[in-house]
């Protein structure tokens, strides 16, 4: 079926990984969707990848290839390694020129369904409340298995994926997340360029998070839609689960979470849930090995909040503070289940 032609530029950052790229643009290639711009956004990758990419642009403009779908490829070439966030923002910088509607923002280790497009569209036009949707992101060797439905997050600190290691058919219907996941999620031009884009400082993780946060307290809402479906080579891209780097990092990051989302007043309230979590995640860390680098990121943190923008308290979103605190608490039970 030939769906309307829609103005979408998909956003995917990369750096190196080629083989998982030239699957992901495979996959994309074959999907059914008319007019999609494809900007690629790479940060510093070995000069095979390069001419790689170089091959793909010097295709356009009149890359076809099906009868369903005209395809063209941007590409933005960064010297170095300048991170998640900055090489997103880049993308969705450069989008202002193709006068689009919808950033779809995914990874390179993933592989999409062909009538992903069609869905996840379909999801957010939905509702005008809705600034993001979350996919239905699916292991990429265990296809019965969910690696993420949707993002949460709760009154210890605490992030989670929803689905993460359950049957897929468990996860059939559209409902709220806290967040999309940055590896595979379409955002609504309009509101980013209202409420601002990645926040940069972050570089990497958790910067989706804060994303989808600060859009509830604007008032929006995100969603998972179960049958916008991805399948995800789980950590391909970042390299394993748990490592040194991400340990730490996503320790400093989730204090900007708090310090730059949060009022202080919700901060003085929610700072005992916080230190409890906080003490067990590094118990947790230590067990792997961790311990002093989650620490570290803590202290990071802390030390350098004070360049992090808080996001502007305006009494006029009160009521959506007290939605959101209510989700925190609830996705911790959510959790603990």
């Amino acid at each position: 079926m030939k769906h309307k032609t829609s103005k979408i530029a998909v956003v995917i950052p990369n750096y190196n990984d080629l083989k998982y790229l030239k699957n992901c643009l495979k996959s994309i290639e074959k999907a059914k969707f008319d007019d999609l711009n494809i900007i690629i956004v790479d940060n510093g990758s070995d000069e095979e990848t390069i001419r790689y990419l170089n091959d793909k642009v010097s295709k356009n403009p009149n890359h076809k290839t099906n009868q369903l779908k005209r395809l063209k490829y941007h590409l933005i070439s960064n010297k170095k390694n300048l991170g998640f966030s900055k090489a997103v923002n880049q993308g969705i910088e450069y989008s202002n020129i193709l006068n689009i509607e919808y950033i779809c923002l995914l990874n390179n280790d993933l592989e999409i369904d062909e009538n992903y497009f069609i869905k996840i569209l379909e999801a957010i036009e939905n509702d005008d409340t809705i600034f993001s949707v979350s996919s239905k992101m699916i292991r990429y060797y265990e296809r019965d298995i969910i690696d993420d439905a949707g993002d949460e997050y709760t009154i210890l600190g605490w992030t989670y994926k929803n689905g993460d290691g359950k049957e897929i058919n468990k996860f059939n219907k559209i409902y709220e997340v806290f967040s999309s996941c940055g590896g595979a999620a379409i955002y609504r031009k309009d509101i980013l360029d209202k409420i601002g884009y990645f926040d940069e400082d972050y570089f990497i993780y958790l910067e989706d998070i804060d994303l989808g946060y600060r859009s509830q307290i604007y008032g929006y809402k995100n969603v998972f839609c179960p049958y916008a479906k991805v399948y995800h080579i789980v950590s391909g891209a970042s390299g394993g689960k748990y490592n040194e780097f991400k340990a730490e990092i996503a320790a400093r990051n989730n204090i900007y979470l708090i310090h730059k989302n949060m009022p202080w007043p919700q901060i003085v309230l929610n700072i005992g849930f916080l230190a409890v979590g906080f003490l067990i995640k590094y118990l947790f860390f230590i067990k792997k090995g961790y311990g002093n680098l989650y620490l570290n990121g803590l202290k990071k943190g802390i030390r350098k909040s004070k360049k992090i923008k808080k996001v502007k308290f305006n009494k006029s979103n009160l009521l959506n503070y007290f939605k959101i605190e209510y989700k925190l608490i609830i996705n911790c039970f959510k959790l603990l289940k």
